[in-house]
């Protein structure tokens, strides 16, 4: 009895197990019923516009530069000597006036060169009058034969000596007179010392530089103008053509707002060999405002120069904000309030706007402003309205003639 127990028990230890997996997969295998996900909701697309109108367009070339002196020159000695004086006006950054004496040089022994020239001069017609005197009482006494022709010839060659020796002392004169007038430095216009570089005391010679200057009564900026921008200017070629206006802007400090104006007066007339742009000069007038009380435009500053171009007619001016990928642009239906993305071709852009001709836009069209991801051609959107006091589409209303909401 015990012995047939065991074997009931161990043939029904793997029934039982049998049996609890056929319960289990019976019950995991039943499929459970899943609950619908929520439909997700409808986006829809949001945008500002801008209305689209056909004008006329002025161009202005932006380009830069560096302010230049017209004239710049190093002012050299002419003579050899000490210097005995230097003007205040000779200091670096001084301004001087044409003919002002800015240096002097030691004038004594130019002062005696001139003496002495003078006597020789004296002596020199002297001489000559003598030889006059005598030439002529030969002459009269040939007529009597008290004389012979080989004594009046000598005695119009003494005269004809006499008079060279004359010349030369007068010449001598001039030139003992203009080394004591060079004993003095003289300014040669209006204008401002840049570098100095000579002292009292020091000993000059001849072409010894004495220091840098330069005039200030116009200056003058050098102008890169690339050929794209050339086919939008009437630059003046010749002597009477009309100048161009330009507006100068500091560079350094473009927030400080000052402008200076000036004029393009004409042009380099050869392309750089580099860049193969053309360099136009632009000419400020009284650069350092001693005259108009303008602050002044200092050599060496860097500007940035707006120069007035040709008027593009009939074109359209859109925000270089709407435009995406250079020619990408995002129209808005006025009736239906549908998406018309559209590519166009700009005839001329700057910093703030991409030039398009007029005809390029269709009709009844308004200009997306808002930056979309996606915008698929014919898709439904949502007028953002426009706060701004000025906004032409302050009020932009739906389909069903609702307020659109702007949240």
């Amino acid at each position: 009895m015990r012995q047939t127990g065991g074997l009931l028990l161990r043939a029904a230890l793997p029934c039982a197990i049998l049996a609890g997996g056929w319960i289990g997969f019976s019950k995991l295998s039943v499929q459970i019923e899943e609950k619908p996900a929520p439909a997700a909701d409808e986006r829809t697309l949001r945008t500002k516009v801008e209305e689209l109108e056909v004008i006329d367009y002025p161009v202005v070339i932006k380009t830069h530069g560096v302010v230049q002196a017209h004239n710049q020159v190093t002012l050299a000695a002419e003579i050899a000597g000490a210097v005995t004086k230097v003007s205040p006006s000779f200091e670096t950054g001084a301004y001087f006036s044409k003919g002002e004496t800015l240096i002097e040089i030691d004038e004594q022994n130019y002062a005696t060169a001139l003496s002495i020239a003078e006597s020789r001069l004296s002596a020199a017609k002297s001489a000559l009058k003598l030889a006059v005197l005598n030439e002529e009482r030969k002459l009269r006494l040939i007529k009597s034969n008290a004389v012979s022709q080989a004594e009046v010839e000598v005695a119009s060659a003494t005269r004809e000596q006499a008079e060279a020796d004359a010349e030369l002392a007068a010449t001598q004169v001039e030139q003992a007179k203009l080394d004591l007038k060079r004993t003095k430095v003289l300014a040669p216009f209006d204008g401002r010392v840049q570098a100095k570089s000579v002292g009292l005391g020091q000993m000059t010679s001849p072409n010894s530089p004495l220091g840098e200057i330069f005039s200030v009564d116009f200056a003058e900026v050098r102008l890169p103008i690339s050929g794209r921008q050339l086919q939008y200017l009437n630059l003046p070629e010749f002597a009477d053509d009309s100048p161009v206006e330009v507006i100068l802007q500091d560079a350094i400090n473009e927030a400080s707002g000052v402008t200076w104006r000036a004029k393009l007066v004409r042009t380099e007339g050869v392309l750089d060999e580099n860049s193969r742009e053309l360099f136009a000069i632009a000419r400020i007038d009284d650069p350092f405002g001693r005259e108009s009380n303008h602050p002044p435009l200092r050599i060496g500053q860097p500007v940035v120069a707006a120069i007035e171009g040709t008027v593009l007619q009939d074109v359209i001016a859109l925000p270089r904000g709407a435009v995406r990928q250079l020619d990408k642009i995002v129209l808005v239906d006025q009736t239906e309030r549908t998406l018309l993305p559209l590519s166009v071709e700009s005839i001329w852009s700057d910093a703030k706007h991409v030039i398009v001709p007029g005809s390029a836009i269709p009709k009844g069209k308004w200009l997306a402003t808002t930056a979309m991801v996606f915008t698929p051609k014919g898709a439904k959107v949502e007028i953002i309205p426009d706060t701004s006091p000025t906004a032409s589409i302050a009020e932009s209303t739906s389909e069903d003639g609702s307020e659109s909401a702007a949240n």
